[in-house]
């Protein structure tokens, strides 16, 4: 089994130890998970990233429930004039203490500086708003009734995608949320990591 897995990864030429470190670095997985995924995907460094990426996707989904009770504080100002603080929790303080962790909530302070949520996550919606745009949505409602509670469900969640900071595109790359961007950081720490709570400011404007 070991010769056939080096003839494939032999075969595939684009394959270097180069590559396999970099994928290594990225996805946070070991070396020889990297060559396997480089292997399996003959080379293809994107297709390779992208299943290790999932794969850590469904680890981080079952961290999601583990305490967090370390963690930081993290700031961003703009110009003196717009910032956001934010707390954001981890298991370990050696994790909390990393430069990763702290890059990670600045980058998730940045986040609320720049794109204004009012809720962590969907779950954060109060009641009440959250049932007047349901009913709003029952009454315009033209669908088939078997599928009702699931296409509003789906409309809920578009309408707050912009108010809740989970739902939001993140802002350093919009093809993933900031959800999938903490689960990331997840799966490659290996700890849950929490938004706790946040608070966004802007010179002159009070709430």
């Amino acid at each position: 089994m070991s010769e056939a897995f080096d003839k494939a990864a032999g075969e595939a030429k684009e394959i270097t130890i180069e590559l396999i470190k970099k994928l290594k670095e990225l996805s946070g997985v070991g070396l020889t998970d990297a060559k396997a995924a480089l292997v399996e995907a003959k080379g293809n460094f994107d297709q390779a990233l992208e299943a290790m990426r999932k794969k850590g996707m469904t680890k981080a989904e079952k961290r999601g429930d583990r305490e967090t009770r370390e963690g930081i504080i993290e700031s961003y100002i703009h110009d003196g004039r717009l910032g956001a603080i934010v707390e954001v929790n981890c298991e370990t303080s050696f994790v909390a203490k990393t430069d990763e962790f702290k890059d990670l909530a600045h980058k998730i302070a940045m986040q609320i500086a720049s794109m204004s949520p009012l809720y962590v996550s969907i779950e954060d919606v109060p009641e009440d708003v959250m049932s007047a745009k349901k009913k709003e949505f029952e009454a315009d409602f033209k669908g088939p009734e078997n599928m009702k509670d699931q296409i509003i469900e789906g409309k809920i969640k578009k309408a707050f995608s912009d108010k809740v900071l989970m739902e939001q595109p993140y802002i350093l790359d919009d093809t993933k949320t900031v959800a999938q961007f903490i689960k990331e950081a997840i799966a490659k720490t290996g700890e849950n990591i929490v938004v706790r709570q946040f608070k966004r400011l802007e010179l002159g404007v009070t709430e």
